[in-house]
């Protein structure tokens, strides 16, 4: 494994190597469901596999408008030499087929979208390439057969799975439960994130800020974790005191998945985090720096198989700690796969050097001029300038095998929100 030994951190372990180590370590809880109605299923995580209880459509039906006939009746037909049929009837989307009368050879009955089709029929002619005359309906056109029909379950069969286990549900799943008649599904349970805030000068909003550092990062993770479909637990904030951050690191571990700490990790007199969780029976220390840069304070840690990741307590550093770590860890304890992030390539617009063998998170604004997209930098080594935050709509993420971008490189960058124009 390729760790970089540092003045103040006894090892940097590179990020991929940390992640690896942390994943290996880990014993995945037991995530329980909960039934909930298919109109509130949306974000959440389908517990089992959703299968159709019902064949959709549930009958053949028709795709268009038109009329339903038997298919060896239209062959040779066309403008010239249109073939009359006799009109026996109407059907209409929501009759009941098992009342719909059969045709026989030479008739015809008009048929709308979504209508069943009536026995013997085989297939069904556009409107528009027929002509409509009294009781009389002259076919322009040769139909196959089976043609303009939907198949009985052609969208779903009776069995087939709607919704894998594991998976992120989402409107159009919604849209398939409602079609298969399904009213309730059962979902994973949120997993429980506990967030401990550490350090001496770090106050909450609620309490008096004068000579403190307002804790910006806390709020932040707990959105970010609620975005994620995680329920944040909030610990407080305690001193930097190693009696009190392990008291509340055992509470996390009692009643949380996933025990979140910021702040108290980088090496000094009061980075006591380390040394709280070191005290806890089954505890251990998989890695205490990462070659990352904002967030190389970020550290590993399990007790009885269950994660403990510190962060800085700078946001942005906060938020590269939680997509290096928190975020694939989320994943990887309820057995969902990373959502899809949308990317783009752009031009940045100044260059941009990385430090050999780490791995660097650039918040950056990406903007359209012409037909050129172009990828400003704004900031490289600021760990708690929460206005890059604000500003930025992308994140650049350079490798550690990188050394960085000449001027007017192509990179391609993560979007988290929309592109200025």
């Amino acid at each position: 494994m390729f760790k970089i030994k540092m003045k103040g951190f006894k090892e940097l372990t590179k990020v991929d190597d940390a992640l690896s180590l942390l994943l290996n370590n880990l014993i995945k809880p037991n995530l329980d469901y909960e039934e909930i109605n298919i109109e509130d299923a949306y974000g959440r995580i389908s517990y089992e596999d959703v299968r159709s209880n019902v064949n959709i459509p549930p009958y053949d039906r028709s795709a268009v408008d038109g009329y339903a006939v038997i298919s060896s009746d239209t062959v040779g037909a066309s403008i010239t030499n249109p073939i009359s049929l006799k009109i026996v009837g109407e059907i209409k989307a929501g009759d009941d087929p098992k009342i719909i009368k059969e045709i026989n050879k030479g008739e015809a009955m008009i048929i709308y979208t979504g209508a069943p089709i009536p026995k013997n029929s085989d297939a069904v002619v556009m409107a528009e390439d027929a002509t409509y005359k009294g009781d009389i309906v002259d076919i322009n056109k040769p139909v196959a057969p089976y043609q303009n029909i939907s198949k009985k379950g052609e969208d779903f069969n009776e069995g087939k799975i709607i919704i894998p286990k594991n998976t992120f549900i989402k409107p159009w799943h919604i849209g398939a439960l409602a079609s298969a008649g399904i009213k309730k599904i059962k979902v994973q349970r949120y997993l429980n994130i506990a967030i401990l805030s550490t350090g001496n000068e770090i106050a909450e909003l609620n309490e008096n800020t004068e000579g403190k550092i307002i804790n910006s990062t806390k709020p932040l993770l707990k959105s970010m974790l609620k975005s994620n479909q995680c329920n944040p637990i909030d610990l407080g904030t305690v001193n930097d005191n190693v009696k009190s951050i392990e008291d509340r690191i055992r509470l996390g571990l009692q009643i949380a998945d996933m025990v979140i700490t910021t702040g108290g990790t980088s090496v000094g007199n009061y980075d006591l985090v380390i040394d709280a969780i070191s005290s806890i029976e089954g505890s251990k220390i998989l890695f205490n720096g990462v070659r990352m840069r904002p967030g190389k304070p970020t550290s590993g840690a399990v007790v009885n198989g269950k994660p403990i990741i510190m962060v800085s307590g700078f946001p942005v550093a906060a938020i590269a700690a939680f997509y290096a770590f928190i975020l694939p860890t989320i994943n990887f304890l309820r057995n969902t796969k990373e959502e899809p992030i949308a990317k783009i390539k752009g031009k940045i617009t100044r260059r941009i050097a990385n430090i050999a063998g780490v791995k660097t998170y650039l918040r950056v604004k990406v903007r359209k001029e012409g037909n050129e997209i172009y990828v400003d930098p704004l900031a490289i080594t600021a760990s708690g300038v929460l206005s890059t935050l604000t500003e930025a709509n992308g994140l650049l993420i350079i490798p550690e095998n990188v050394e960085g971008y000449d001027e007017y490189d192509e990179v391609e960058v993560d979007l988290i929100s929309p592109i200025d124009s």
